[in-house]
């Protein structure tokens, strides 16, 4: 098991045009810039993971081990694009609530975070810059200092491990994927760590990129919240090394290139998303080598090329990749039993099919990386409600 994904514990927007306005259960949350009245206005989205986890999570990775964490969010509509758009994204500095608003109620529901409050419209919790710090800011315009966030711009002096200064930023052009997949291992080691309280991450869009008038200047970048009714919640994704080929006293040889049978022999067909199985594979060539020998050819296992062989997972409904070939952190591990690796069912939503797809990388004589072979054989299983 070399990827764990957490899902979120509360999300929301942020809205300059309605500065009182909770979308706690909207399925959509957003960091947009448009024009309205002649009046730029701005969209900003929060999000946090449960501290615990995170914290489990590392401890079940084992802190020595070195590890990677992105923050994925899957976009819903993306317009408006040139080839200078960016997001931010900062570790909020102070608590706040999702509420339960929605973006079209009337009257707006006014019981979690907006763009002026915290938690609720009650005159005594506004985003406030705390006087006591110099490494927290929020913004300085629309409606008064603090509105629409309070986040960390850098780390508190002394802070350990070292890390590259904030925030973590992602760019996105035409040609690009438009899902978020940002890199913030440093903020959630310092979470971890306790330099900082996990409060969540405040996603925007660039400072000189909001509160344009300019209506050829709109940006819109909206994704699907923890409340959306598809398969793509807000994720932070673990990534890590895990890759083992330890045989033993096993006989069984290296699974020579060419073309192969390659199957998962233990697959029962069905998981609980509180499941961890460990999925073996069945490889053996397609046309063996002609030997004389007393037992059939094809009751011999073979194993994948170590740190040449890769899994990946993907939804067999949409053809979209959930867990994506990586070269470190998907690599496939051997035993003395057969190839084979981890899977944590937590990370995949339920009552959904999924595939597991095989990528070998074949080599010349002298041991020079050619290209890579894709095994689809169609293995697949289902993650049932627990």
């Amino acid at each position: 098991m070399a990827v764990k994904k957490l899902f979120p514990t509360k999300d929301t927007t942020l809205y300059t045009e309605y500065p009182n306005m909770n979308t706690g259960l909207d399925e959509i949350i957003e960091a947009s810039t448009y024009v309205k009245n002649s009046k730029g206005q701005v969209s900003r989205y929060l999000i946090k993971f449960s501290d615990d986890e995170i914290k489990k999570t590392i401890k079940d990775i084992g802190e020595e081990v070195k590890y990677k964490v992105y923050l994925r969010n899957f976009n819903a509509v993306i317009t408006g694009l040139n080839l200078d758009s960016e997001l931010e994204i900062f570790p909020i500095s102070g608590s706040w609530e999702m509420g339960t608003g929605r973006f079209g109620d009337n009257p707006p529901t006014e019981n979690g975070a907006s763009w002026t409050w915290r938690d609720y419209a009650d005159g005594n919790s506004k985003w406030e810059i705390p006087s006591d710090t110099t490494y927290v800011t929020g913004s300085n315009k629309a409606i008064g200092v603090g509105a629409g966030g309070v986040w960390y711009y850098r780390y508190p002096t002394g802070t350990q491990p070292p890390t590259p200064p904030l925030p973590m930023t992602q760019k996105f052009t035409y040609a690009n994927d438009k899902d978020v997949n940002v890199e913030v291992t440093e903020i959630v080691e310092n979470w971890n760590a306790e330099n900082i309280t996990n409060e969540g991450f405040i996603v925007k869009q660039r400072n000189k990129d909001e509160f344009v008038d300019n209506i050829n200047n709109q940006k819109t970048f909206r994704f699907f919240s923890i409340d959306t009714n598809t398969i793509y919640p807000p994720q932070l994704e673990f990534r890590w090394e895990d890759f083992t080929f330890n045989t033993g006293s096993s006989t069984n040889k290296i699974l020579p290139e060419g073309e192969s049978f390659i199957s998962l022999y233990n697959n029962v067909g069905v998981y609980y998303p509180q499941s961890t199985p460990r999925l073996r594979f069945a490889a053996m060539p397609k046309y063996p080598d002609r030997v004389f020998q007393t037992s059939s050819l094809y009751t011999t296992n073979y194993f994948l090329p170590p740190k040449a062989s890769r899994y990946a997972i993907k939804d067999t409904e949409t053809n979209e990749f959930v867990i994506d070939f990586d070269p470190e952190c998907t690599r496939i591990s051997s035993d003395e039993t057969s190839s084979y690796f981890d899977l944590d069912c937590s990370g995949l939503e339920p009552e959904r099919y999924y595939t597991v797809l095989v990528e070998i990388d074949k080599t010349d004589d002298a041991g020079n990386f050619q290209n890579s072979l894709i095994y689809d054989e169609d293995i697949m299983f289902k993650i049932t409600k627990g």
